[in-house]
């Protein structure tokens, strides 16, 4: 058995994944970065993560159960030991919440699959290995799932339903194992920008910025220096869903006029 901790983390290849897997690597963790078709970007990751141990990139369909259980099976052969989770593998659909013909049954089991069915199994693959010593599980929520908004309802709904999920994992994986969810609200990045375009990233991006407390938006290394937190630092923490937004859920206090 590793005496360096190991985290594996879904979604790696970019973004907060990728964000996250720097950050863990950079604090002794061995990670094991999950990719579904980013493999350069996910190798860049590994580099990245090498500087400060070992670190393995792995190509990995979460809404297929086989998959995520040789995930488990790849960090236990690796390390022999798992001690943390970061579900940070989402997908969505773009399109516009006015247009309620934009969506069929299919786009939402797609989204469901891999937004909500994935944290699952891979939660169930992990944790069986986490119990044995104690670990944490943190899955990457959505802002969208507390307040109905977004990309589409497909992907706001299944952020509720991660959320729910969080708390019946927290719940029933107690005490071994503590179960949160980080629930950002606009992330920087090139996520975005693919999905509506240049002009509607920046005209979002301002938007956000003007109308959240802090007069901001998140950078993927914002959101994963909580979940990092929630993984190394939140003893007696579970069962929270923690909103990283700048204070956009907040809002700005309104100007009272003297």
């Amino acid at each position: 058995m590793s005496d360096r901790k190991v985290a594996i983390i879904t979604g790696a290849g970019t973004g907060v994944g990728a964000a996250s897997a720097k950050w863990l690597a950079a604090r002794g963790y061995n990670v094991l970065i999950n990719y579904a078709r980013s493999s350069e970007a996910a190798e860049a990751t590994a580099n990245a993560c090498r500087a400060h141990g070992d670190a393995r990139a792995m190509q990995g369909d979460v809404s297929n159960d086989d998959d995520c259980r040789r995930l488990a099976e790849t960090a236990m052969n690796a390390w022999g030991r798992i001690d943390a989770l970061v579900n940070s593998a989402g997908t969505t659909q773009f399109v516009s919440m006015q247009d309620l013909d934009a969506l069929n049954a299919p786009d939402f089991e797609r989204v469901y699959k891999v937004n909500v069915i994935g944290p699952y199994q891979m939660s169930r693959a992990v944790a069986p290995h986490m119990a044995k010593t104690g670990g944490a599980i943190v899955n990457v929520s959505s802002l969208a799932g507390a307040q109905g908004s977004g990309s589409s309802y497909a992907y706001a709904a299944s952020k509720g339903a991660l959320n729910t999920l969080t708390l019946s994992l927290a719940r029933n994986l107690a005490p071994e194992i503590r179960v949160n969810a980080v629930l950002p609200g606009m992330i920087q990045g090139r996520w975005l920008k693919d999905g509506i375009g240049e002009d509607g990233y920046e005209r979002l991006k301002k938007q956000w910025s003007e109308n959240s407390a802090l007069g901001t938006v998140c950078t993927p290394e914002q959101v994963a220096d909580v979940i990092g937190w929630l993984v190394t630092g939140a003893d007696v923490i579970t069962g929270h869903l923690v909103p990283v937004d700048a204070g956009m859920s907040l809002g700005k206090p309104p100007v009272v006029a003297r």
